[in-house]
């Protein structure tokens, strides 16, 4: 996401760096290379203008003309502009009222409601401990209520069973009734979605929304459409009291639009982004965090947070007993580590969120994309049991075996098992001298600031 308004934002903050100082001539230079940024990003105009306007207003000021590092300080202000555009901080669901706490969604067809609704629902259960019950008012859209009670299933959500034939009102009536009398937690409701906004549709949903009286009314809207989202967003916000939105796809979305104009144009807070088609793929949208990726000073705190929430602690905590004894690091200590960044949203996502990596992106997106982390766990997959434990017995036949076996190439395994011999030096380093030798060690492999390993080739961790 923001892909294209990154590398834009990257080369101005670039170019102001390097003045000893800021005049109004490349001031407004730089407000023009903005501006163009934003509007090439799908950021609806209304939004842009006043943007620009507050930023320059800013930049004009003494604070900037004055300072020793003159670069340094508009890029901040551009920083803090964004922020405010976006919302100052993460809003939280409201989810203080008498149980069962009622949370209405609705949105579009195809803007992924159902999938976000049970993603919501397994992130409440994870993060918040809460009950959940997933229930349909979907009585058009053929295989609606099947789809929900499936997804309920795999997140471990009670599901509220409904039929086509039933009121949509009455639906959501009688969910809440059962939640109240389960002693459940949340309600979720899933409401129908139509290609068009239309009178008929928020007639219905108005209906719904009366009779379940949700605390939380969140409309889910595709951000790869950009500024129409929220526009889109605006007019379903003049029927319902929207609470909230929540943007989905916004992995596919390299634009970043809809983000920067929802709030602006809605007054309503973006409360979560959906990041990825895995049901956990869903993330409490930080403002200020998103700006940081923005500006390619990476989101420190994101990325510990998915650390501790995805990362397999027994199994982290193995290795390390493992590499303390001066064990060696074989290649299901290397499997273990591909699949644990899989769970964390590949190599992509966690470089998306590294400070000083986001022009690094696109240099090195053949050697860090989770295709590549796919053919790698493959080939692991096609050694024996005796050769995943001993790598130093694979040879020149066991290779050609291996290679066989997953489809590869000699060459692909020859690279998987340098991969793996500088992540064992690495971890040889680290059992004698720590965290200080372990990055010594890969000071020599991180051009740029990269990952390790990505000067040879194949993908470093």
């Amino acid at each position: 996401m923001f892909d294209g308004l990154s590398d834009r934002l990257a080369k101005t903050a670039q170019r102001l760096r390097g003045q000893g100082r800021l005049t109004e001539e490349n001031i407004y230079d730089a407000l023009r290379d903005v501006r163009m940024a934003l509007l090439e990003a799908d950021v609806a105009l209304p939004v842009v203008r006043t943007f620009i306007e507050d930023v320059k207003r800013r930049a004009m000021g003494e604070e900037v003309l004055t300072s020793l590092t003159p670069g340094q300080v508009f890029i901040d202000i551009v920083q803090q502009e964004m922020i405010k555009v976006m919302g100052e901080a993460n809003e939280r669901l409201d989810l203080a009222t008498q149980p069962p706490a009622v949370i209405l969604m609705a949105g579009l067809q195809g803007a992924g409601k159902t999938t976000t609704i049970a993603k919501l629902a397994k992130l409440l259960q994870e993060r918040e401990k809460k009950k959940t019950l997933l229930v349909s008012c979907d009585v058009y859209r053929p295989a609606a209520i099947d789809q929900l009670n499936t997804l309920a299933n795999q997140v471990g959500a009670e599901f509220y069973p409904s039929t086509k034939d039933q009121d949509p009102a009455m639906i959501a009536s009688e969910a809440i009734d059962h939640a109240r009398r389960q002693h459940i937690d949340v309600v979720l409701v899933d409401t129908a979605g139509r290609l068009h906004i239309d009178d008929d549709m928020m007639a219905e949903i108005k209906r719904v929304h009366a009779a379940a009286q949700p605390i939380e009314t969140l409309f889910v809207v595709d951000s790869m459409t950009g500024q129409d989202a929220a526009n889109t967003a605006q007019a379903f916000n003049e029927a319902l009291p929207l609470t909230g939105v929540i943007l989905t796809k916004t992995d596919g979305d390299a634009r970043g639009g809809a983000a920067l104009s929802i709030r602006q144009i809605t007054g309503k807070p973006v409360k979560f982004m959906g990041v990825g088609e895995k049901i956990d793929a869903l993330e409490p949208f930080h403002p200020d965090r998103v700006v940081s990726r923005i500006l390619g000073m990476g989101d420190v705190l994101s990325l510990v947070e998915e650390v501790q929430q995805k990362v397999d602690h027994k199994k982290a905590e193995q290795l390390a007993k493992k590499v303390r004894k001066g064990k060696n690091f074989d290649f299901n200590d290397l499997m273990d580590q591909f699949q644990q960044m899989q769970n964390m949203g590949g190599m992509a996502g966690l470089i998306d969120k590294m400070p000083g990596m986001g022009g690094m992106t696109e240099k090195v997106k053949d050697q860090v994309n989770d295709r590549e982390i796919r053919r790698m766990i493959a080939i692991i997959q096609s050694m024996t049991p005796k050769e995943r434990r001993f790598p130093d017995i694979i040879k020149g036949s066991r290779k050609r075996r291996i290679a066989a076996g997953c489809g590869l190439q000699v060459q692909d395994v020859n690279r998987l098992m340098k991969q793996h011999q500088q992540m064992r030096k690495m971890m040889k380093k680290m059992s004698k001298g720590g965290m200080a030798a372990m990055m010594r060690g890969l000071k020599g492999n991180m051009p740029g600031g990269g990952p390790p390993g990505m000067g040879s080739g194949g993908i470093g961790f």
